[in-house]
């Protein structure tokens, strides 16, 4: 399966039966979207940066909330969480997911605003690839993205939601938290593919490019 970073929180993972894109953002936020397909549109919460459906073109099924949801041999679990500290009284609520795809599970957490219950902990389980916004603003800061990693323990994680040169929105980059985490330098890469026999022993961080 190939993993495509498409700006913000909108990746592809384009499988050998189905296409899953996360989040499309608005282009408003300097990541241009547009002509898209997809089999499958994950929306964590409905905020413009996170559920620019209109990018998307053709049939597709969008899952935009908590549930259990089969389509075209992709599993996907939405798991109810908050966009801040306060139990959504101040940002409201967020969804985030999983993906289970051809034996690897992708987790993407959205918008998350606070750490991880023992009880999120377990129902997320083993991570294959995971999307962890980094950006702290809006979301957790670099200390719970940090610790988020130390107890799931995924193989990959991909950094998310974070400051680039093409972004509009205001955002720390993704250097902070490499820092926080003890990596000086990562070599950003086109895309990621993964199958379950290819993912590392352990946890690898990887920066994809965006679109420009």
């Amino acid at each position: 399966m190939d993993i495509t970073w498409l700006g913000h929180s909108c990746f592809r993972i384009k499988g050998k039966e189905a296409v899953v894109i996360t989040d499309p953002c608005n282009p408003s936020l300097g990541y241009p979207l547009s002509k898209l397909r997809a089999d499958i549109v994950t929306v964590s919460h409905f905020h413009p940066g996170h559920s620019y459906v209109e990018a998307i073109e053709g049939e597709f099924r969008q899952i935009k909330g908590p549930g259990e949801y089969e389509i075209k041999g992709v599993f996907v679990t939405g798991i109810a969480t908050y966009h801040d500290d306060s139990k959504g009284s101040e940002r409201g609520k967020n969804t985030a997911y999983l993906i289970e795809m051809e034996g690897v599970t992708f987790c993407h957490l959205g918008d998350i605003g606070h750490a991880l219950s023992s009880d999120m902990e377990e129902q997320i389980g083993d991570v294959g690839v995971l999307f962890l916004p980094v950006g702290e603003i809006n979301t957790i800061d670099t200390s719970k993205a940090a610790d988020i990693v130390k107890n799931l323990s995924p193989k990959v994680v991909i950094p998310m939601h974070y400051k680039t040169p093409a972004s509009t929105k205001n955002l720390e980059t993704v250097d902070k938290f490499l820092k926080k985490i003890g990596i000086k330098e990562v070599v950003p890469q086109p895309k990621l593919s993964v199958n379950r026999s290819s993912l590392p022993l352990s946890t690898q961080v990887v920066i994809l490019n965006y679109p420009q």
